[in-house]
């Protein structure tokens, strides 16, 4: 309840400032420029005129955004921000779009599906080697939803922090700096202190203005529920992962 009367609030607030950016936003580059030739003025028109008529009803649902840390399955050293701009589509899913920023260039890196520790347990045993916990990203103070008051995002966290994700990278921009390459491949969350680039948090943490360390801090009364059995599998030495390139897979063979 405290939830909805903080983003309540927000809301209001956002309505009646609608002049002003949202807190967060538009300060994390994409690290990756396409190929191609600069946008025509056909083209130009073209996006205005669908822009006004064109219903857009899912993207309107993703009304969420949280910024976190992801790292290639099997690859721990192999680590990245990631961007989510999240829909509820009950209590217990919700489905967020992954990118390599939050700005007008940002690039679609992947997706993630979240579910509660309900649903989670109800998978089968080898679907679940696939899902990675939060309870750690949560409590580290790593995981922050940008721009909401502390209030709601404290409330938000303390949702988020028995849940489950299953997260797939399908542009690894950390690498690929032209265009999405190989297939797409299985992401983890981190489970304990010592794991993440504190540089790269540290680098996250300037550029939104946050602390992650008094996040945590802020957070030492949310309770960290014990990790259902079957989830973060890597930490077991199951790895799961699609078919990939080669170069890819020596990348990841190194770690």
């Amino acid at each position: 309840m405290r939830l909805f009367q903080s983003l309540c609030r927000a809301s209001l607030l956002a309505g009646l400032l609608p002049l002003l950016p949202a807190c967060g936003d538009q300060n994390t580059s994409s690290p990756v420029e396409a190929p191609g030739a600069g946008k025509s003025a056909k083209t130009r028109v073209l996006e205005a005129g669908a822009d006004v008529l064109q219903g857009k009803a899912p993207l309107q649902k993703l009304n969420l955004y949280l910024d976190g840390f992801h790292f290639y399955n099997g690859a721990l050293g192999q680590q990245m921000e990631a961007h989510h701009f999240c829909a509820k589509l009950n209590e217990d899913v919700t489905q967020c779009v992954i990118y390599d920023g939050n700005g007008a260039d940002a690039k679609i890196m992947g997706i993630e599906y979240i579910v509660t520790k309900k649903l989670f347990k109800q998978l089968p045993t080898e679907e679940k080697k696939l899902w990675h916990s939060h309870v750690h990203e949560v409590k580290s103070g790593t995981l922050v939803a940008p721009g909401l008051p502390a209030v709601a995002e404290h409330e938000l966290m303390e949702e988020l922090v028995s849940t489950y994700g299953k997260t797939f990278h399908t542009w690894h921009t950390d690498r690929d700096k032209t265009l999405p390459l190989g297939t797409p491949l299985l992401m983890m969350g981190f489970t304990r202190d010592g794991q993440i680039d504190t540089t790269m948090v540290a680098r996250r943490d300037q550029r939104l203005g946050i602390s992650s360390r008094e996040k945590r801090r802020q957070r030492a009364d949310i309770a960290a529920p014990p990790v259902a059995p079957g989830a973060d599998a890597w930490e077991q030495g199951e790895v799961r992962q699609l078919g990939i390139v080669p170069d890819a897979k020596a990348a990841l063979h190194q770690h």
